[in-house]
């Protein structure tokens, strides 16, 4: 496998889907969907509908009509950004190397453009759900991405951050980080694995098996961010650096120090390589792309 080559081309596929099912910048009067645009637009891996796709691919799914899915789960992620750098939560006025989108749109639109990326994953998944042709297995896929999304999934994990850090909470256990870190990152991984299985018509024991490797690498995704938070400059992150000492948050780093915590993050991902051996599926580029997240700079 060449690994560079078939990343490029599943890069190449959700380009391909952001840019035909996002709106246009001018689609209504105002800066809403322009500030909307922005915050999609601004970077990042496009972890999640990659994942999706090749979830949906390895079980022989039709990945052209995954394509609103695809683009529903980044407009869940990046609302979650947005939100996140508010004043009102994190007050970060960088991100991927560009402002904020409240920073680059005031705060009004920050918290308008979040609620309505939020709003329209929704119109889009059930856009993908009319189109489809089984459309049993899309409202499946749907159903799981909304589970994990909303208040016992990542929604849920933000307000315990949340709350945590606003009553100045430096005592928190190894479990209780899982918990939040679980629902705050790993739900949305889990979503994108599962979601593009059962899109493709996956029986449940691999939704399972692709539901705990998304847990598992999702938990050492957040782990290896709370290690990049002090090691690296705001520079190579594109978010300001040292935010979580900023922000007063226990993480993995504080509660068991560096090299303890990159040796939780191998241990997870190694976790999560092992369920994706079980599937019986060519899973080789999936493995070695979730590898890759956790040896990352940024």
């Amino acid at each position: 496998m060449n690994y560079q080559e078939e990343y490029a081309f599943r890069q190449a596929a959700v380009e391909e889907a952001l840019s035909a099912w996002l709106p246009r910048a001018d689609a209504v009067e105002g800066k809403l969907c322009e500030s909307m645009i922005y915050s999609m637009t601004a970077g990042g891996k496009h972890v999640r509908p990659l994942l999706m796709y090749e979830a949906c691919r390895l079980f022989g799914g039709n990945t052209r009509e995954l394509a609103p899915f695809m683009t529903a789960i980044e407009c869940i992620h990046v609302s979650s950004l947005v939100h996140d750098d508010l004043p009102a939560i994190d007050n970060d006025y960088l991100r991927r190397g560009k402002p904020s989108t409240h920073a680059a749109y005031g705060e009004p639109l920050g918290i308008l453009s979040g609620d309505a990326l939020m709003n329209y994953a929704y119109e889009l998944l059930l856009t993908g759900i009319s189109q489809a042709q089984d459309m049993k297995n899309a409202v499946r896929a749907a159903v799981i991405i909304a589970e994990k999304a909303g208040y016992a999934g990542m929604l849920g994990g933000q307000s315990l951050d949340v709350m945590n850090e606003k009553q100045n909470r430096t005592d928190l256990t190894a479990a209780e980080l899982d918990n939040i870190y679980e629902r705050k990152t790993a739900a949305l991984l889990e979503a994108s694995l599962s979601g593009g299985a059962a899109f493709a018509g996956a029986d449940e024991e691999s939704l399972l098996l692709l539901t705990e490797a998304g847990s598992f690498s999702g938990k050492a995704f957040q782990i290896k961010d709370d290690i990049l938070d002090v090691t690296e400059s705001s520079e190579t992150l594109g978010k300001p650096a040292s935010s979580d000492e900023k922000n007063g948050k226990t993480t993995y780093v504080t509660l068991l120090g560096l090299s303890a915590a990159q040796e939780e993050v191998e241990k997870l991902t190694e976790a999560a390589v092992e369920r994706l051996d079980r599937l019986g599926r060519d899973s080789d580029f999936l493995k070695e792309f979730l590898l890759r997240l956790v040896l990352r700079k940024n």
